[in-house]
């Protein structure tokens, strides 16, 4: 009999895109549609960047690389993660992917057997109950609270842990809520992670977009273990360089667990593209930092206009996140759930935005803007929303 598989049948993807699908469909009837549903930013890729890649077709660097990726990307990787981490991993801790999806896939389908269980928080990005799912795995869900400014709470975690636990996953700056953990909280985390002996996934596709405000600053589990034992790094490209359409990341972690995730990698998308490698090198140089850090300077200037013409809206409470570009309001006062509320934004407002219950249960009566857009559509959008909900 010719049917889907169960597994295929169950997949939800992310629902962001079905807003953003949407949000195109009013567009083609003639409306105007501010776009803050999606995680991808206004800015284009840094121009050396994009002149590498135009260099690299021309010099012929369209075959294929090996599957772990280019000896030349990794050596560069491995000295950056040095400046940033304050350790030198070996180039065989280092896998390049096509952006940080995968990795997290790779990670948990090599690490974690059907039945065991992934410790993640709730609310948290939408692909990781997928991929749990997907790998046969049981997402266990720790609530994060709005009081504790959206950051796991270790005594929750350590009640969350079961002799099935293989891995805990955690991601900071956090998408959606933008929170941002210490020092201290880190350490904390990575501390019951060493004790129940479990591997530990630190989702930091954001850890160059932190604000550095007075009480934030950003700390990679990474730092305790070097990566040697249990911590598995997760970075990408897209969000820090603006390079979201080149799918390019990197992941370190312990040479036994690189070595077979890169051998899965392998078996399902053979390797990165070496221009593209060639262009995340240069990415990664000094020549692209003014611009990194012109465009972190402009979202830091877009979060404070978007948290400060949300609290001036009747219903909605927002919180000042301290990384990434999402801003993840309480909008219970507006009398509207999640999904009410976005799609009243989007088809009375045409501003599109996520549910806060699409990130998990958690996330009820919440809603995630992302930022990443011009000064003057958040202004234009913040108007909508005040007149949608007056």
């Amino acid at each position: 009999m010719r049917t889907l598989s169960q597994i295929s049948g169950n997949l939800t993807g992310q629902k962001m895109f079905q807003i953003l699908a949407q949000a195109k469909k009013i567009e083609q009837s003639g409306h105007d549609v501010i776009h803050l549903e999606i995680g991808d930013p206004i800015f284009d890729s840094p121009p050396n960047v994009i002149d590498a890649a135009c260099s690299a077709l021309k010099d012929g660097h369209t075959h294929y690389s090996i599957s772990a990726g280019m000896e030349e990307f990794r050596e560069f990787a491995a000295k950056v993660t040095q400046k940033s981490r304050g350790f030198l991993p070996t180039i065989d801790q280092i896998l390049v992917t096509p952006g940080a999806n995968i990795q997290i896939y790779l990670a948990i389908a090599c690490l974690v057997n059907p039945g065991e269980e992934v410790i993640i928080s709730d609310p948290c990005f939408v692909s990781y109950t997928s991929i749990i799912e997907l790998c046969g795995a049981r997402a266990i869900k720790i609530p994060l609270h709005e009081k504790n400014e959206f950051k796991i709470d270790p005594d929750d975690l350590r009640k969350a842990v079961t002799p099935k636990t293989k891995l805990i996953i955690i991601n900071s700056p956090h998408n959606p809520t933008g929170a941002v953990m210490n020092k201290e909280e880190i350490k904390e985390i990575y501390d019951i992670a060493e004790l129940c002996d479990v591997y530990l996934l630190s989702d930091e596709v954001y850890g160059r977009m932190v604000y550095k405000d007075e009480h934030t600053n950003f700390c990679s589990p990474s730092v305790y273990d070097k990566c040697l034992e249990r911590t598995i790094l997760v970075h990408s490209f897209s969000k820090s360089y603006a390079m979201t359409g080149w799918r390019i990341g990197a992941v370190t972690g312990p040479e036994k667990v690189i070595q077979r995730m890169a051998l899965l990698l392998e078996t399902i998308v053979s390797c990165v593209p070496p221009f593209i490698q060639m262009a995340a090198i240069e990415a990664m140089s000094d020549d692209s930092k003014s611009y990194v850090d012109w465009m972190i300077n402009e979202y830091r200037k877009r979060r404070d206009l978007i948290v400060s013409g949300l609290n001036d809206i009747n219903g909605i409470e927002c919180l000042n996140p301290g990384g990434a570009f999402y801003v993840f309001p309480n909008i219970t006062g507006t009398g509207l759930t999640s999904e009410e509320f976005s799609r009243v934004m989007l088809e009375k407002g045409n501003v599109a935005s996520c549910p806060g219950n699409y990130f998990g249960e958690a996330g009820e009566g919440y809603a995630r803007f992302c930022f990443a857009n011009s000064e003057s559509n958040i202004l234009k959008a913040l108007d909508r929303m005040h007149k949608t909900l007056s």
